[in-house]
């Protein structure tokens, strides 16, 4: 058995993710590194965090999302908060997108939904206690030409946050949104400097986030903060003041 509270940080192999498991495995967590196709960052991050262990799974595929449980079962026999983190942006206008790209983007918001089901079972068998964190994204607020999908998806993951939190009204589950600025991850770098230097001239702190920011208050809600449930907690520099 583990005796170290277990937490499991969806896309947890690079950027936000990677960030969050290593402010996490640093609060005393025994951290699940969740990975699609980034095996090898996965790996590299466990022997870097130590105390965790990996899984591997396609969120968008419900029978994947059904052995990835049966493997936690095995592994550590719960979680103590999930971090619902990972997520990626199939980017093309309103014209140009086809309805399957469409698609595969929504397929993810029902791979969190269920998977959250499924952990929150374990939760109320348990204790019932438990923490679930939702990363969203400035965007899902302010919208983003090009991006309509992704924003449908960050705003659908701060409405979740909400309902799920009235639906649990009176048990021990806490249930929050932190939805990031204009970070430093793969995404962003992708972008041209001007692009960049555009947006930077709307953040109040003149600059990009680091993942790290983002992962102290991931850190800071799944050991803390037992008052707080429900809320979209906002971490972009002055971007957008929610």
């Amino acid at each position: 058995m583990i005796e170290n509270p277990v937490a499991l940080v969806t896309g947890g192999a690079t950027g936000i993710g990677a960030a969050c498991c290593r402010a996490l495995a640093a609060e005393g967590f025994y951290v699940g590194i969740h990975y699609n196709k980034s095996v090898e960052r996965a790996q590299q991050l466990l022997k870097e965090i130590k105390e965790g262990f990996l899984i591997q799974a396609d969120l968008t595929d419900i029978e994947r999302v059904d052995m990835m449980i049966g493997k936690l079962k095995d592994a550590v026999g719960r979680v103590d908060v999930l971090v619902n983190n990972a997520g990626h942006s199939i980017n093309a206008d309103i014209l140009s997108m086809k309805l399957e790209q469409f698609d595969a983007q929504r397929a993810l918001t029902r791979g969190v939904w269920y998977l959250t089901k499924r952990i929150l079972r374990q939760f109320l068998l348990r204790s019932p206690s438990g923490r679930i964190i939702n990363i969203s994204s400035v965007v899902g607020h302010t919208g983003n030409a090009g991006q309509i999908p992704y924003t449908m998806e960050k705003a659908a993951l701060d409405a979740f946050t909400k309902s799920l939190a009235q639906e649990l009204r009176g048990r021990n589950i806490l249930v929050n949104s932190v939805a990031p600025g204009f970070i430093a991850t793969d995404m962003t770098e992708e972008l041209q400097q001007e692009v960049k230097d555009k947006i930077i001239t709307n953040i109040a702190l003149g600059r990009i986030g680091k993942p790290e920011e983002i992962a102290e208050v991931v850190a800071f809600l799944a050991k803390k903060g037992s008052y707080i449930t429900g809320s979209v907690i906002h971490v972009n520099g002055g971007l957008y003041g929610g």
